[in-house]
């Protein structure tokens, strides 16, 4: 059978690979595999349960929570709430799980589950497999007082996240007028009230969450509403979060698309010069722009290069004690504050920055000059073969000269489809597209099934 767990969490479309059956069989196995590693040792398990929009979270949600109470665990049941909400709560609190019902940035049929461990982190991949491993085993139910029991938040877990957000800027917002596209996700009441306590006059779209709207054609990955939103408003900046809020895209005041590379060099600066950027290193993934790599070097910031996704980022910041890591997507994670990517924490930042330094966003991302970039997904090829191929490898090796330092390659297979991606950045939209068009067709003629 294929693992049920993924990068991050259990995905797949919800009523169908994501059931009730199956939150309530995790639920169970998950309570029961950390009380059998010691875990609830000495006191009455408690977990957090939070979900984002999507219909399904609701029913999903309510599977988990019973689940969890069945196997004798006490469930505070946030309701919605961003996915970076649910691991502060798990954190603060001091509760020994967190689960969140979320498919992120996915589209609203979707669904997923994401357990947290004490202190608010993903469950390590040997505890997962052990849930894996027990889900639907037999088993001795509590009885009586045993049983765990449901507490429904009336509030007080977002007010607290709030209170937190606002306290990680030094400089507040006042005077700067902020639009915010929040997906019709979990951060449609959070998002605008944290930013507002802030001390920002603040704009809203897409925050009418009706559980079928999450994601369309809004939010980090459609952010062009919000670019128009944006000018047509005269907003000093804009800010789009994705369905679970833990990715943040940003917008200047002319309708300009600032991405993560270019909020992570704002941000990475920032902490460079108060000396808060541990080891003056900033993590990135290998997807990130030359630019931002060029910029950081300016600037006397080393960076650490990390496979594709937020798990690596994390694991590489948590191994070497760096404070700031993420993704071109806008997924970016400051330790000194949270455990995973926080949309609403990185917009508090970078707006804070604005105002601190009395500088509009696009002269702060004009230090990140994004060279041009080329992106092929080459398909109907053998993927397993990308990285033995040695003319294929040449081809790369003789690319990779003919950009010289001014420009990068980078072939790599998918993770979770069947093709190559190629990617080249070069001086040029021009040079990019030769060098991408010319390497895709080696990959094609080498790699062909």
């Amino acid at each position: 059978m294929a693992r049920l767990f993924g990068t991050d969490g259990v995905r797949g479309l919800a009523n169908q690979d994501v059931t009730a059956e199956l939150a309530l069989g995790l639920s169970v196995a998950a309570a029961r595999v950390l009380a059998s590693e010691g875990a609830f040792a000495g006191h009455r398990p408690r977990a957090v349960v939070g979900r984002d929009s999507r219909a399904s979270g609701e029913f999903l949600s309510a599977a988990v929570a019973a689940g969890l109470a069945s196997a004798g665990v006490d469930v505070d049941d946030v309701g919605l709430l961003p996915t970076p909400a649910v691991a502060f709560l798990t954190a603060e609190a001091g509760v020994d799980l967190g689960v969140v019902l979320s498919a992120s940035h996915n589209p609203m049929p979707d669904n997923g589950i994401k357990f947290l461990a004490r202190g608010g982190h993903k469950l390590p991949d040997e505890v997962e497999r052990e849930i894996e491993a027990r889900l639907g085993e037999a088993w001795a139910h509590p009885l009586g007082g045993d049983v765990g029991r449901i507490r429904t938040d009336t509030g007080r877990a977002a007010e607290a996240y709030i209170e937190h957000l606002v306290g990680s800027i030094s400089s507040p917002l006042t005077g700067l007028r902020i639009a915010m596209d929040c997906a019709n996700g979990a951060a449609s009441e959070v998002g605008p009230l944290a930013l507002r306590a802030a001390g920002a006059e603040v704009l809203v779209i897409n925050a009418a969450p009706d559980g079928r709207n999450i994601n369309e054609r809004c939010g980090s990955t459609h952010p062009e509403q919000l670019q128009a939103f944006v000018v047509a408003s005269g907003a000093d900046l804009g800010v789009a979060f994705d369905g679970d809020a833990d990715r943040c895209l940003a917008v200047d005041a002319a309708g300009r698309l600032v991405d993560g590379d270019q909020i992570m060099g704002v941000l990475a600066m920032a902490l460079h010069e108060q000396g808060e950027l541990a080891h003056d290193t900033l993590v990135l993934t290998v997807m990130s722009n030359l630019g931002l790599r060029l910029a950081m070097t300016a600037a006397g910031i080393a960076t650490v290069d990390t496979a594709v996704g937020d798990r690596y980022v994390l694991e590489a910041m948590r191994a070497g004690g760096y404070s700031l890591g993420g993704e071109q997507s806008g997924h970016i994670i400051l330790a000194r504050y949270a455990t995973t990517g926080d949309g609403i924490l990185t917009a508090l930042q970078l707006a804070s920055r604005m105002t601190a330094t009395g500088t509009p966003l696009a002269e702060l991302a004009g230090v990140v000059h994004r060279l041009p970039q080329t992106l092929l997904n080459v398909s109907g090829v053998d993927r397993a073969r990308a990285g033995d191929d040695q003319p294929l490898a040449d081809a790369v090796a003789l690319a990779a000269k003919r950009l010289g330092d001014g420009g990068r390659v980078l072939l790599r297979p998918s993770g979770t489809e069947p093709l190559v991606r190629v990617m080249v950045e070069a001086g040029t939209q021009q040079e990019a597209d030769e060098v991408a068009a010319e390497l895709a067709a080696v990959v094609r003629a080498r790699l062909a099934l």
